[in-house]
């Protein structure tokens, strides 16, 4: 097997090292559900970012049986198949009824019919050869949507010139695993996997690069209708503090930022939409951080 053969020890090192990132990338969210269990409510977090790294874990686990010889990319997806379930399961009992029914729609949607479409299509109409290469450009095209998700955190950081929308760690670990796993997929000869993280390691690159060029300026306001867009800040006079995005990421500072000019009042609804910025930029986070789409092939 090429994964795990002594025969390619340079690949089985890689995929051994992928192993463990994404591993510990996957047991991320325990701070999210330690939070969750003990104020025994899911406190506005949502269940999108654990079904969409489970059914990538479905996906990949059964690419990596149809073409066989695949166990390290079988042995993390098992283990984030099983960890996306139990956070699942956890966010089912505490969640609200609303979001317990969104929850249940959603995984029927993705993880059953979805994925039930695929099993059917590429067991029915495609076999050996032809079978593996469909399946793979379907991960290869499920991979690029998954990184393609910052692109609207990055524009948020341009915009307001603040690094808090976009922690260093987090494009560190992206940066890392996509290097690690091209260079499993291009030593083992699959450009199914070596691929996608060809863009997750630019889009990596990329986010460092405004997080440096960034991180000491000056956060600012936008005015008009970008400025609903943008989370509220905490007082309504001259001093904000920027909010963080999820309490499953590491706690990076509380540092205040001065902004020189008076906050506008705040209507509810400007309040309601700046709630839906936020909680929408925790999703994206979420679901590049969980997804085995990125971390594992």
């Amino acid at each position: 097997m090429a994964g795990l053969s002594m025969e390619h020890p340079w690949a089985f090192a890689f995929g051994l090292l992928g192993n463990i990132i994404s591993f510990i990338t996957f047991l991320a969210p325990i701070p999210t559900f330690y939070r969750i269990y003990k104020s025994k409510s899911t406190d506005g977090f949502q269940s999108v970012p654990y079904v969409v790294a489970l059914f990538s874990s479905m996906l990949w686990i059964y690419y990596a049986l149809i073409k066989t010889n695949e166990t390290l990319l079988i042995t993390i997806n098992a283990a984030g198949l099983f960890i996306e379930t139990v956070y699942i399961i956890m966010y089912l009992i505490y969640a609200p009824k609303k979001a317990k029914l969104f929850t249940v729609k959603i995984l029927l949607l993705l993880n059953v019919g979805v994925f039930g479409v695929i099993l059917l299509i590429t067991l029915l109409l495609f076999a050996g050869e032809r079978r593996v290469v469909m399946l793979g450009w379907i991960c290869v095209g499920f991979a690029v949507g998954v990184f393609v998700a910052p692109l609207s955190i990055m524009r948020r950081v341009i915009q307001t010139k603040s690094v808090e929308y976009m922690p260093f760690s987090l494009s560190l670990s992206l940066t890392l695993s996509a290097v690690v796993w091209f260079l499993y997929g291009l030593l083992i000869k699959d450009k199914y996997v070596a691929l996608p993280n060809v863009l997750g390691f630019t889009f990596g690159m990329v986010q460092m690069g405004l997080y440096v060029f960034y991180m000491n300026k000056t956060p600012v306001i936008a005015e008009g209708k970008e400025a609903s867009k943008l989370p509220a800040a905490d007082e309504e006079n001259v001093i904000m503090t920027i909010p963080k995005l999820s309490p499953a990421l590491p706690e990076k500072s509380s540092e205040v930022h001065p902004v020189y000019e008076m906050a506008a009042p705040r209507t509810c609804a400007a309040e309601a939409a700046a709630a839906a910025a936020v909680a929408e930029n925790r999703a994206v986070f979420d679901v590049v951080r969980h997804s085995p789409a990125v971390r594992a092939v």
